[in-house]
């Protein structure tokens, strides 16, 4: 522990000492009276500094028969200030049986085991007191201790949040962020190739398809840049940019190469008020997406009589959207509405992608403790299509039929629980139902199961584990969209480890895996993907 750091949870036990004399003194029966006068002038002695004569009133107090837990508190932050801790702990354990006083004797009993040089046993007392529902304050000066204690450069998200609060009202009119990440890696199948040989019943010939899975390496590139006006006290205007790629080092996997630019530019409002909290997101985003409309058998750009077509997937989007949350202690609930237009290149001799997107959902989250929460949120979003023909039930997609319309709706619950300081998991289950609105082809119900996991065993290294498991049921598509071929199944799964190493504050060597695979008897989409990772992450402190 850094000597500055002490000296600051000292200046807080201090704090808190004199906050309590001044606030927590009770008065004892009127048989009492001079033990309350040898009390009474404890405190005035400790106020003034004055340790050891402030013991020497509150033993005389004691003498005279007074025995309180407030006069075992006070003897033992007493104690405490005068260095002679294991007395302290002694009469600061005793004030544990008074409802009034068990929260901050907890605290206080942290900063004396603390000082003790007894950190496991300080951060047992710390979390009690972090853990506990009736003193916010209190539980925000545990947070900062048990992170001083740890010593993390970087502090968890709860901390971190404490810690922007306490700035809020010194934030800077104007500041840049910037952040960035490069790195390489290895792919083993790129365009997502099946690896077993089909028959393609989209073709009326029917052709036995051999694909060839290709693998090589490649080089992430991720970017931000955002810059904030806070032209107002809890409000403030951005402009911000984002890129995000993938760039494939071998000449025979350029097809698999993808990038996205955006740029948005909204305005942020934050405030709290005790145990209340209340934010609002807004913002117009524009994004350039491109890619190669590529055969996943073999990667090379589709083509349609002789007609290239592998610009097809390129698109523009914009729109605005907002996002609102209002807080209080344990319980939180927000709103989030999009408005999006999805410009896709045109072909000319294919249906084009354009379509309107739209999104409102609602959310709810309850803090049974500092520790452990749960969410529902529920969403309703369309994608309505300008020049795509909806599909017959029997597959077909036919000119002159109405332009595709699918409709969602899903909820999903999510809880989070937090086992020690350094580790947390989560879990989630969502439920999405897709209406196509035409005749229904395409309709699908989805489950998906989710978990994530975070650990910091070390205040420079973290780990984290997450993933997804979806199922899709389509009560009326067909595999190839060709009655031939059987109903249509599809199954989903994702899974990654990141490992992060923060070289500095700003500096860090991050390593990641992840699979990515499909199950489905329109043999086309059905794959397994491994990717990894190393790279370096810079971002502000």
């Amino acid at each position: 522990m850094h000597e500055n750091s002490k000296n600051s949870v000292l200046t807080a036990a201090f704090a808190l000492g004199v906050i309590l004399f001044t606030t927590l003194l009770a008065s004892p029966a009127a048989a009492m009276n001079t033990a309350q006068d040898y009390f009474d002038d404890g405190n005035r002695l400790f106020r003034s500094d004055l340790y050891w004569a402030a013991l020497l009133r509150y033993q005389q107090a004691a003498d005279a028969g007074l025995d309180t837990p407030l006069l075992h508190y006070n003897t033992g932050v007493a104690h405490y200030r005068a260095g002679q801790h294991l007395r302290a702990r002694e009469e600061l354990l005793q004030a544990l049986g008074s409802n009034k006083l068990r929260d901050v004797a907890h605290y206080n009993l942290g900063l004396n085991a603390f000082a003790l040089g007894q950190h496991e046993e300080a951060l047992r007392w710390f979390r009690l007191a972090r853990d506990q529902q009736n003193n916010e304050q209190l539980a925000e000066y545990a947070v900062v201790a048990i992170s001083r204690i740890r010593d993390l450069q970087k502090p968890d998200p709860i901390e971190l949040r404490v810690a922007e609060r306490q700035r809020e009202d010194e934030r800077k009119f104007a500041y840049l962020e910037f952040r960035t990440r490069i790195g390489f890696g290895t792919d083993d199948n790129p365009y997502r190739t099946p690896s077993q040989n089909y028959i393609d019943f989209s073709d009326p010939n029917l052709p036995l398809i051999t694909p060839e899975v290709q693998s090589g390496t490649f080089i992430p590139v991720s970017l931000s840049a955002k810059y904030n006006v806070n032209s107002f006290k809890y409000e403030g205007f951005y402009g911000a940019y984002r890129l995000a790629g993938r760039y494939y080092t071998d000449k025979l996997l350029e097809n698999a190469n993808e990038y996205l630019h955006e740029f948005s530019f909204g305005n942020e409002y934050r405030r709290k008020q005790k145990n209340r909290e209340r934010a609002v997101y807004s913002a117009f985003k524009i994004a350039q997406h491109d890619e190669v409309y590529y055969d996943p058998d073999d990667g090379i750009p589709r083509s349609v009589g002789g007609e290239p077509i592998d610009n097809r997937m390129n698109y523009l989007r914009y729109g605005p959207e907002l996002r609102a949350r209002q807080a209080h202690k344990k319980l939180a609930y927000g709103i989030k509405i999009k408005g999006q237009l999805w410009n896709y290149e045109e072909t000319g001799v294919v249906p084009e992608y354009d379509h309107e997107y739209f999104e409102f959902g609602l959310h709810t989250q309850y803090k049974f403790t500092r520790t452990s929460l749960l969410r529902v949120e529920v969403e309703k979003y369309s994608r309505r299509y300008g020049d795509r023909p909806s599909y017959d039930l029997d597959g077909a997609q036919r000119v002159g039929n109405p332009n595709v319309r699918y409709d969602y709706v899903s909820a999903t619950l999510t809880a989070r629980q937090r086992l020690f300081d350094s580790m947390w998991f989560g879990i989630d289950y969502e439920r999405s139902e897709r209406t196509d609105r035409y005749l229904g082809y395409n309709n699908y119900t989805r489950d998906s199961y989710g978990f994530e996991f975070h650990w910091r065993p070390h205040p420079r290294f973290e780990l984290e584990v997450g993933g997804f498991y979806r199922i899709y049921d389509y009560p009326n598509a067909f595999a190839f969209n060709n009655p031939i071929a059987g109903r249509k199944t599809y199954e989903s799964a994702f899974s990654n480890v990141i490992a992060t190493f923060d070289m500095t504050p700003t500096l860090s060597l991050v390593a990641e895996g992840s699979y990515r695979g499909a199950a489905s008897t329109d043999t086309r989409l059905a794959y397994d993907r491994n990717q990894y990772v190393l790279g370096i992450r810079w971002q502000p402190d």
